[in-house]
């Protein structure tokens, strides 16, 4: 069976006339003697899924923290909607719309649902007789975060729970429901179901493809192969910090088409296509 999907135009990266919301270009990284990325290239458009697969060690943080401003790229091109975009930070990646769930969840325990879905965001109002003073606009924030967690069918006892309270799926929920409430472009999606149990892993695809849906360009990194299936409509593979191949159209795929790809002992009678770093 061979993938029919359209190939991206190497030249524009586009597909299907469409510019890419995320372009890489030989994007490489290296710490000390260990090259973590070697000239990695791949486009993601609005309305996909990509999964970004690879063993322990591939490069796929890597190259999430290149994009989401955590690390900085030694060589290579980010581009935004065709545009070559510098990201010194993660403030500057968030002012781009790019959003990102790390595996550790980026959550402050000690801080209720709502501090921690406006963390770095929060309104503030001022009194008219004092425009030189501003407070906190709680009342705001706590209804704009329980409208938020209502559209997406996030089960929180109380949007003034502290988060250290929360369940691990319900903490891991708030985390991806923050970035599907700020990210209206590229979220990017660092392990999000690791840990969880079934109905909870089941929230947490639904809420992927609920961005996907919403027009947004998803990147998501997961060892579950069954969520991949579930989740994504194309995946880059990296083996050693190197993209080894792709594939553009899942249909008739099977998890073992995809753990044969990432370890390279066997491509299981299904072509895909390879790329050359």
């Amino acid at each position: 069976m061979t993938s029919t999907a359209a190939i991206a135009d190497p030249a524009t990266g586009e597909r299907n006339g469409r510019t890419p919301a995320l372009e890489l270009r030989k994007i490489s990284k290296s710490f000390g003697a260990v090259r973590a990325a070697r000239q990695v290239s791949f486009e993601v458009h609005r309305g996909e899924v990509m999964g970004l697969l690879g063993d322990n060690g591939a490069g796929k943080t890597t190259v999430v923290n290149c994009i989401s401003g955590s690390h900085q790229p030694d060589s290579g091109q980010i581009l935004i909607d065709g545009a070559p975009v510098g990201i010194p930070d993660p403030q500057t990646a968030r002012a781009l719309g790019i959003e990102t769930v790390y595996q550790d969840l980026a959550l402050v325990e000690t801080l209720d649902v709502t501090s921690n879905m406006f963390l770095g965001r929060e309104l503030k109002r001022r009194w008219p007789l004092l425009q030189w003073t501003a407070w906190m606009d709680r009342k705001r924030m706590q209804r704009e975060t329980q409208e938020n967690l209502d559209r997406l069918h996030i089960d929180i006892p109380s949007v003034k729970s502290t988060v250290a309270h929360l369940s691990g799926g319900q903490r891991q929920a708030i985390s991806v429901g923050r970035a599907v409430a700020w990210g209206r472009h590229i979220v990017l999606l660092d392990e999000p179901a690791a840990a969880l149990g079934v109905e909870q892993t089941d929230l947490v695809l639904a809420l992927i493809r609920r961005l996907r849906d919403e027009g947004v360009a998803v990147v998501l990194i997961s060892h579950n192969m069954h969520d991949v299936l579930e989740a994504c409509d194309r995946v880059v593979v990296l083996r050693h910090g190197a993209k080894i191949g792709q594939i553009d159209d899942l249909a008739g795929l099977t998890t073992r088409h995809l753990v044969d790809m990432i370890t390279g002992v066997t491509l299981g009678g299904r072509d895909v296509r390879y790329t050359e770093s």
